[in-house]
């Protein structure tokens, strides 16, 4: 698809564009932009590196985003979306080369209105958040690491610390985008509602998201609560009770204490005992205390102010799997999203599906869902254990792939009409057939 001389052509009319400064074709630049943290899955790190942009381009507004986009459909050069780079699926890898066009230099912040809030892509979520409070309001949600960019977060993430109230980022959160869609001449469409949502978490293979209204609601005053427990099922217990106190928790993380162990040295996380962290509206401290000590936990510490409530968040999702591999040398581990009652009702028979088996848990919208990680030794051990937890009414979805599996039948069709050419993100809708379709089990199980 791509060849030097368009790759030339191209550079030459960014530099026109952006100036110098705003186009890369150094080695290091491009290999650095050409990967995530996909490595948090052995599976994926096995295929690294998938992919070399040819061309790293730094649009600083959404106009310029889409300019980029038209100039490399003019000379027919793939082009793949970027943000931070914080996600952990290979979707930010350009699979064919091309044009990566990183967006963290487009990070005005439009408008701060009754309930919403207009931002471009690049703009980070504590950014967004920080613009929200000023107003006296906070975004529905922002991911675990709070630094991702708007674009990136409604592109390939999916929900995180506000999900316990709010679902995933698809469900409501997202008013109205401005897409970049390919085209000879510059094109930003406006899309609102329901045509906003198929373009969410797509990866940008349908159009890159250069400019995002997302929801505010009223600020909260939110404290960090660090507890902890003698066993892992006795904090599973707390979890249960907590996600439905009133105001409802902002997240409410646990992990067994051979995980809580490879977190970063913290006195509110004991040696020995499992943990749990959360982020509780002030005016539900008593209750949630209350019910700690019910379960036969300990409160250790509460802690006030934004920088601690983000240090929450950072201790979240998939992050204490990254402490549990960062923190094990000679140890590699993998994981794999779940989801369900079960992982509270049955976690003895889900934990043993892989041996040595250990779940990280979330409070969520619906059910608990989770990271359960186990020490890998092949892909083939991995996979086999989807239809065991599906068997024991564990929702599961696979963490190592680098293709679209949300909403896919719908995306296909609106990539269809937005990019026919396959110029966005080329490889990355569409299960390639040596990999599993796990989403099925997602939607089936349970």
């Amino acid at each position: 698809m791509t060849t030097p001389d368009s790759v030339d052509a191209l550079r030459a009319e960014l530099v026109e564009m952006l100036g110098e400064r705003g186009v890369s074709a150094d080695l290091k630049t491009r290999e650095r932009a050409s990967v995530d943290e996909a490595t948090m899955s052995p599976i994926l790190s096995e295929q690294l590196p998938l992919g070399l942009a040819d061309l790293v381009a730094y649009p600083a507004n959404a106009e310029q985003i889409a300019a980029v986009v038209a100039a490399a459909t003019r000379h027919r050069v793939p082009v793949t979306a970027r943000g931070k780079g914080t996600g952990n699926y290979g979707q930010g890898i350009p699979l064919h080369g091309g044009l990566v066009l990183d967006t963290t230099r487009a990070r005005a912040i439009v408008e701060v209105g009754d309930g919403v809030i207009t931002a471009e892509a690049g703009v980070s979520m504590a950014l967004l958040e920080r613009a929200g409070n000023a107003s006296g309001q906070q975004i529905w949600m922002y991911p675990s690491t709070a630094q991702s960019t708007l674009g990136g977060f409604l592109s390939g993430g999916s929900g995180g610390t506000g999900s316990i109230a709010h679902g995933s980022n698809w469900e409501g959160f997202v008013v109205a985008l401005d897409v970049a869609l390919p085209g000879t001449e510059p094109a930003l469409v406006h899309v609102e509602g329901d045509d906003a949502r198929t373009f969410v978490h797509s990866y940008g293979t349908a159009g890159v998201i250069a400019r995002a209204t997302v929801r505010l609601e009223p600020a909260q005053d939110w404290r960090a609560v660090y507890a902890s427990f003698p066993t892992f099922e006795e904090a599973l217990g707390a979890v249960r009770t907590l996600r439905t106190i009133d105001p409802l928790p902002r997240l409410v993380s646990a992990d067994r204490a051979a995980v809580a162990e490879r977190l970063p040295a913290d006195p509110a996380i004991p040696a020995g005992r499992a943990s749990l962290r959360a982020i509780v509206d002030a005016a539900a401290l008593g209750t949630a205390s209350s019910l700690v000590c019910a379960a036969g936990g300990s409160v250790e510490d509460v802690r006030e102010g934004t920088q601690q409530t983000v240090k929450v968040s950072m201790l979240s999702y998939n992050h204490p799997i990254w402490w549990l591999k960062k923190n094990s040398p000679g140890t590699d581990y993998f994981h794999v999203e779940v989801g369900g009652e079960a992982l509270i009702d049955r976690i003895h028979e889900v934990e043993a599906v892989y041996p040595g088996g250990m779940l990280h848990i979330e409070a969520a919208h619906r059910f608990p869902i989770g990271m359960l990680a186990a020490e890998y030794t092949g892909a083939a051990d991995v996979y086999a254990g989807y239809a065991k937890l599906v068997e024991l009414g564990v929702r599961v979805h696979s963490p190592h792939q680098f293709y679209v599996d949300h909403g896919v039948e719908e995306l296909v069709a609106l990539k269809e009409r937005t990019d026919p050419d396959g110029l966005l993100n080329p490889g990355h809708l569409g299960a390639p057939v040596t990999l599993p379709a796990p989403s099925k089990f997602w939607k089936e199980a349970g």
